[in-house]
């Protein structure tokens, strides 16, 4: 347990220096395009989201590069492969949860002074902020664990056949759009559309159940994270 401890440490101390200066330039940049509103309209306004999107590439970036160094380090400092992928993940809960937070709190602070709009406002409205924090952890874990596994993909087949995976993987994508747009019944769309907003907490009554989205996203990035587990064990830096 120490030792998932320092690893978890460690994994969350590489990541605060960057996480420092991205705060320090997306705000300066933010600033900066208000200053330009200001001047060139008279009015101040802050947009929709642009704050979670950044946070959520940084997190997509923070994601594929936490494999290389990390894993060999930890390689390097005799740690397990099993250690390697409970402290990864460790690290990216707390790290997506301590910027969740800061979102959180600064978007809706924004909201109620410059009309400022975040992801989980725009869906889910502003009266929870415990849920708006615990579903934006989830959704920039989520993140994480994408971009990790492609990572993990891409030293383990090569550059070319991850390529190739991805060009699949857009394929699947139209060719599930094109049953749905010209094969499945209108029937058959409409209760997959359903399943899916009450996946996201988007009940048939227009209520909204805030449990259900959590659910949701605990439950992709335990597929991505279990892949990710399958990958590293048979992992080896080229």
């Amino acid at each position: 347990m120490n030792k998932l401890k320092s690893a978890v440490f460690y994994g969350c101390l590489t990541k605060i220096r960057p996480l420092v200066i991205f705060y320090l330039v997306e705000y300066s940049i933010s600033v900066l395009i208000m200053a330009i509103v200001v001047l060139c309209t008279g009015k101040l306004e802050a947009g929709s989201n642009g704050l979670e999107v950044a946070s959520a590439v940084f997190l997509s970036v923070m994601g594929a590069l936490s494999f290389r160094e990390d894993f060999k380090a930890f390689l390097q400092n005799g740690f397990t492969r099993r250690y390697i992928f409970l402290s990864t993940f460790c690290s990216f809960l707390l790290v997506s949860a301590s910027m969740a937070l800061i979102d959180t709190l600064l978007g809706n602070l924004l909201h109620h002074s410059i009309n400022y709009f975040t992801f989980f406002g725009m869906l889910y409205g502003y009266g929870n902020m415990l849920f708006n924090w615990l579903w934006l952890t989830l959704v920039y874990a989520t993140f994480c664990s994408i971009f990790y596994l492609a990572a993990l993909v891409v030293n383990k087949v090569g550059r070319i056949t991850a390529l190739l995976i991805g060009v699949g993987i857009a394929g699947v994508i139209l060719l599930i759009a094109a049953l749905f747009r010209f094969v499945l019944s209108s029937e058959l769309v409409s209760r997959i559309g359903r399943f899916a907003l009450n996946a996201f907490g988007f009940m048939n009554d227009g209520t909204v159940n805030f449990i259900f989205p959590v659910l949701t996203f605990i439950v992709i990035g335990a597929v991505f994270g279990l892949g990710s587990y399958a990958l590293i064990r048979r992992t080896e830096l080229k």
